[in-house]
């Protein structure tokens, strides 16, 4: 064999110096695994952009060697791009049973689900692709049905933790394997890729069923309506608020569509255990004495068109939030998001609503579904990597897990942090960073992926900015002459009837512009609309400073 084909390849595709859109590739030989498919939000940058998820060119031009798609969990940021890489590339999947029926609702919404092959695993599975065995084991972590994955390679073995935490005392009594971990590390692994969300968080992540003692009790206290809020994802979390609404005798209406999506799925497959009767529609919940109600919805990170923005701004059609309810909002805000959950806040006050919010520590109604230091130390200690690869954080995070990875012995030359693009190669047990592969954001606007790109949202930037001024002027073909206009049409830029003199101008300018160039005998169109452009761009900087997309229209007749 070749060099290239006795090479072990892990490649980063997205996740990495970043949150969200999470894809590695492992590649040995002419045998290629892709572990998650995950998209994530835009910021208010990417302007019109719906999600953003990884680029894939590089397994398009080897998609003959795609054996599968393995999936650690099924959070969006791990599943979120599926139906639109299955749009390019049908590549079968493989995932545990919650995982599946997650990814199964997003494939029948984008009508792939016939075409796609699913196949069901679990923490005792194992699976053979040419020169790649893979199992598996069970961790924690915010949603159930979660494992790590095993690759054993002719080069060696090499770990992909997903994202994890050691809960000892787990809501639905499914302990991290231990003795599974202790094993893999005692038999060798090459190289460990570990998740680094909480590596800048010293201690252990608490259990999540701290939180449910909590809820209880706001439960408890609450004297007329609860609406409370969550990650749709957190199937642990949402059976502790079932709990507490038996325990107080309320019913459950559910709002926001991944709400109900995901207490349908989960229920359907036994994940969530709810007393029957206690669901009830939106619509009849002015049926019941406010004390007898929870509304358990979406929009815990401030999303404008979630239920909770449209409760908190009185805006929702069926639904209000009215004085002495309580509201709370069990989760702890993304970094960014942290000035739209403080207007709902702010909003549901005014309601004079009783409003849990804050941080996780004082109010208790959210913890963590990540590893924090002493974790990741321990997850560490437990592989023994020789090579070790921090994944699933930004660069900070993954700096600070390589310390950690440093205290527990891991050799610094044998640490690689690794930007999307990178690949670390492995040949005879010796690992190398020094190429890359072609990566970066595809952006989903609508039904268009990938066809948005940065003159797009250059154009759209300007656009939000200093709006747009459309010249209009109509010619004679044959003559040249100018037969109507130059009209001048302003969007976004300034009020029409408060800039007549400014706009006069405008046209003053279009008109010599179009003479200059009649009398130098060009006829070409597309020169008019440039010198135009030019033209009247230059005069209204002058004047107001703005640069205003400037769109000249020729019509000829």
């Amino acid at each position: 064999m070749n060099t290239i084909e006795t090479t072990l390849s892990i490649v980063a595709l997205g996740g990495v110096n970043e949150i969200g859109k999470n894809m590695y590739v492992l590649r040995y030989g002419d045998d290629i695994i892709v572990i998650d498919c995950g998209s994530k939000f835009p910021d208010e940058s990417l302007l019109g952009i719906d999600l953003i998820i990884p680029d894939i060119s590089y397994l398009l031009e080897n998609h003959d060697k795609i054996r599968a798609l393995i999936v650690t969990h099924g959070h969006e940021d791990h599943i979120g791009g599926i139906p639109y890489i299955l749009k390019q590339l049908n590549i079968p999947i493989y995932a545990t049973r919650l995982t599946l029926g997650l990814i199964e609702v997003k494939l029948k919404e984008h009508g792939l689900l016939g075409s796609t092959d699913l196949f069901t695993i679990n923490a005792e599975s194992t699976l053979v692709f040419g020169t790649i065995e893979i199992s598996f084991f069970r961790t924690n972590h915010s949603i159930p049905d979660c494992v790590g994955v095993v690759f054993n390679t002719p080069e060696g073995t090499v770990v992909h933790t997903g994202d994890f935490k050691f809960d000892l005392t787990p809501v639905n009594d499914e302990y991290p394997d231990l003795h599974r971990m202790a094993d893999i590390g005692s038999n060798g692994v090459l190289a460990l890729l570990s998740e680094s969300t909480n590596a800048e968080r010293p201690g252990f992540t608490p259990s999540e069923q701290l939180v449910g003692a909590n809820i209880e009790d706001a439960f408890i206290k609450a004297e007329q309506k609860i609406f409370i809020s969550t990650f749709a994802s957190n199937v642990h979390r949402l059976q502790q608020v079932i709990d507490a609404a038996e325990k107080t005798d309320r019913k459950i209406a559910l709002l926001g569509r991944s709400m109900v999506n995901v207490v349908s799925i989960a229920h359907e497959l036994g994940y969530l255990n709810i007393p029957d009767n206690m669901l009830i529609e939106p619509s009849d919940v002015k049926a019941y004495e406010p004390h007898r109600i929870v509304v358990l919805c979406t929009g815990s990170q401030g999303e404008p068109m979630a239920a909770l923005s449209r409760l908190a701004s009185s805006d929702h059609r069926q639904l209000e939030v009215l004085s002495g309810d309580t509201v709370i909002l069990a989760s702890t805000p993304i970094p960014g998001n942290e000035r739209n959950v403080a207007r709902i806040v702010d909003n549901l006050f005014q309601l004079k609503a009783k409003v849990i919010y804050g941080s996780a520590s004082i109010t208790g109604m959210h913890v963590s579904g990540h590893a924090s230091q002493e974790e990741l130390k321990l997850m560490l200690s437990l592989m023994k990597p020789q090579y070790f690869i921090p994944i699933h954080g930004e660069f900070r995070m993954l700096h600070q897990h390589r310390l950690l990875a440093e205290s527990v012995g891991v050799d610094p030359d044998n640490i690689f942090i690794v930007n999307n693009g990178d690949v670390v190669d492995i040949i005879n047990h010796q690992a190398s960073q020094r190429r890359k592969i072609t990566t970066g954001n595809t952006l989903v606007d609508g039904l268009g992926i990938g066809d948005v790109g940065t003159i797009v949202l250059r154009d759209r930037k300007l656009l939000s900015e200093d709006g747009i001024l459309i010249v209009v002027v109509t010619l004679s073909k044959m003559e040249g002459k100018i037969l109507s206009g130059p009209d001048v049409i302003s969007r976004g830029f300034v009020y029409v009837r408060e800039s007549e003199a400014l706009l006069n101008e405008v046209r003053q300018i279009t008109v010599q512009t179009i003479h200059k160039l009649q009398e130098k005998n060009i006829t070409q169109w597309d020169f008019y609309k440039q010198m135009i452009k030019e033209a009247v761009g230059n005069y209204l900087f002058s004047h107001t400073k703005r640069r205003p997309i400037i769109l000249p229209i020729i019509i000829q007749v």
